[in-house]
């Protein structure tokens, strides 16, 4: 599907961007191959949600309150069905300027794939299985929101210390990674000591965007001993410049799957589809020649974004406008649908082929990643997209 069928009237997500004729940053949308920016439009809103149209971050308009929103998009909806309105106001994508859309508050990276643990534990062990915890309650970890970039920032492979056959080292990573994900953008936030219900959850997510978690997975197995993931993945995270709102995905809502075992009563769902039909692709770039790597989709999930909201607040953590929750690698069980190349090569034992018959473990230097994810038509993210630079000299 052409990016331009990403954003049909159905859509209208929200980004930031400058250009020529708007060269301070400030709320866009985009409609087919047109970005618009709102301050240009008479739109119904309140004069919080107006306040906010010229700020260079969409922090101020995640933090207003979802009726004010959901007046924003129906005015926006109203504005744009008027093609002398888009001829008028629209710039044509190419001639702007797309930047990172949020202030990031924090960064918290979940696990929500059944299939993306059960294929990395078969990988690193041998054998499928799963941590504990995984079936209790999403697994989660604070990660580093310094180092979040906008797609097409390059990514440089990172220094760090690694053990093989014994020996330690130091130096560039020898296992460069991607990882397929989604986040979701808080904007509504919560006071310290306080829980968000799973019921309230969705009046807390602004919107949605791609994200890649890229990693560097013998530095991330190395430092795991007994700790979480630092160096291994906080040199770079890459997302989409687009926030897609629920309101454009509730069309595409569906059920998730089955627990396999009771859960707590706070994460005890009740809304009939509380997850989202959400078709989830991945390229490997090599050579300017693409090689789809990866097809999955959200709806596999075993947690959802609510789970996320519900878990993350449980213990009184408290959400703050920006706030970045992602989750995890989003995978299937088939050996196309891996999100990430430690999945697919079994921990770097198997070799993949590519488009132009050259085969790979991990990405080497000038290798790219791009992601996408659409739902049905009209509805969509456009791409994340990274390509990897040498390691700096040491």
């Amino acid at each position: 599907m052409a990016y331009t069928e990403h954003f049909s009237i159905a859509n209208l997500p929200f980004g930031i961007a400058s250009c020529s004729a708007y060269p301070e940053k400030a709320v866009v949308t985009r409609l087919h191959d047109f970005v618009v920016f709102l301050a240009d439009l008479s739109l119904e809103c309140s004069y919080a949600v107006k306040s906010t149209l010229t700020k260079p971050t969409l922090n101020g308009l995640a933090a207003v309150s979802k009726a004010e929103l959901h007046q924003l998009r129906s005015s926006l909806k109203k504005a744009l069905e008027d093609d002398a309105v888009v001829t008028k106001s629209g710039h044509k994508v190419d001639d702007v300027s797309l930047h990172l859309p949020i202030s990031v508050a924090g960064f918290f990276d979940f696990s929500c794939s059944k299939d993306h643990v059960q294929n990395m534990e078969e990988a690193i062990f041998g054998k499928k299985g799963m941590p504990p915890s995984f079936l209790h309650y999403p697994v989660g970890y604070t990660g580093t929101s310094s180092s979040i970039v906008v797609s097409g920032t390059q990514v440089r492979r990172p220094l760090g210390v690694t053990a093989a056959d014994g020996s330690v080292s130091f130096g560039p990573t020898k296992a460069m990674d991607y990882e397929l994900e989604l986040a979701a953008i808080v904007g509504k936030p919560t006071k310290l000591g306080d829980s968000v219900a799973l019921e309230d959850a969705d009046d807390h997510i602004f919107g949605l965007v791609l994200l890649n978690d890229w990693s560097a997975r013998d530095i991330q197995g190395f430092e795991m001993k007994p700790l979480g993931p630092m160096n291994g993945k906080s040199f770079c995270t890459s997302i989409s410049p687009w926030a897609v709102t629920l309101d454009a995905l509730e069309p595409f809502a569906t059920a998730a799957p089955a627990k396999d075992l009771p859960v707590s009563t706070f994460l005890s769902e009740t809304k009939p589809k509380p997850s989202y039909d959400i078709k989830l692709e991945a390229e490997l770039l090599r050579d300017e020649n693409p090689t789809t790597i990866c097809k999955s989709n959200v709806s596999w999930m075993y947690w959802t974004f609510r789970d996320l909201i519900a878990q993350h607040t449980i213990n009184g953590c408290n959400l703050n406008t920006g706030d970045v929750l992602a989750t995890g690698t989003v995978s299937g069980v088939g050996d196309d649908e891996h999100g990430c190349l430690a999945e697919m090569t079994k921990g770097g034992k198997v070799q993949v082929e590519l488009a132009d018959g050259s085969q790979t473990t991990y990405l080497q230097d000038g290798d790219g990643v791009r992601i996408t994810a659409y739902c049905g038509n009209g509805v969509g993210f456009g791409d994340c997209t990274g390509f990897i630079t040498p390691a700096r000299s040491v």
